[in-house]
């Protein structure tokens, strides 16, 4: 229930409550065996693709990420990708795990995220990460990503990431154009949608 309630704090923007909810869930699983968590919208396969804590730490590094808290962020990605056991979940978290060590410098670790992720990797439903990775590797190009057919949580997914690339990269205009055009859409609950939202209110309150 604390995973959940927090995840539903990110979705309405109450960070700092998903945060408690959350460090709460780390502390009543500590020492306990994960569990598949069944989906509430299952994918083609019918397959579920996380577990308990997974989710919990997934989205508490999300709460610290949205709060440019990085640090915590990373540390929560680290546990995560412990527990991250197939290809969804693997790409799931590198990608956020990625994300986190550019905006913090540390380009070399974030390079090593990206060693185990290919394009032949197994993925079942988190193929925008997945893309996402492979451009991070140079080995797809940001357009061909922006120009795929996506429903809208998913182009809200892929333009973040493609923002962010451009943001940690020295591009700040172009990132910018890409949240603008993100905040144009319906998808308001998806997490790129929060991010690019984050980081329109930092760059519009000056703090980068």
């Amino acid at each position: 229930l604390y995973r959940h309630r927090g995840h539903r704090y990110l979705s309405v923007r109450e960070f700092d409550q998903a945060i408690r909810d959350l460090e709460r869930a780390v502390e009543l699983t500590v020492g306990q065996p994960d569990q598949v968590e069944p989906d509430g919208l299952p994918n083609a396969r019918n397959i579920p693709t996380s577990t308990l804590q997974t989710n919990i730490w997934y989205h508490l590094g999300l709460a610290h990420y949205l709060k440019r808290d990085f640090e915590r962020a990373l540390d929560a990605y680290r546990e995560c990708l412990m527990r991250s056991k197939n290809p969804d979940m693997l790409v799931a978290t590198s990608h956020w795990l990625y994300m986190t060590l550019r905006r913090l410098g540390l380009s070399d670790e974030a390079a090593k995220v990206l060693e185990p992720i290919n394009a032949e990797l197994d993925v079942i439903e988190n193929t925008s990460y997945h893309r996402l990775l492979l451009l991070y590797k140079g080995e797809l190009a940001a357009d061909s990503l922006l120009r795929q057919g996506e429903d809208a949580i998913q182009s809200a997914t892929v333009g973040y990431g493609v923002g962010n690339w451009h943001l940690y990269n020295g591009r700040p205009t172009q990132a910018r154009q890409i949240f603008e055009e993100i905040l144009r859409g319906p998808q308001w609950a998806a997490f790129g949608y929060i991010a690019a939202e984050a980081e329109m209110a930092r760059a519009e309150r000056g703090s980068g």
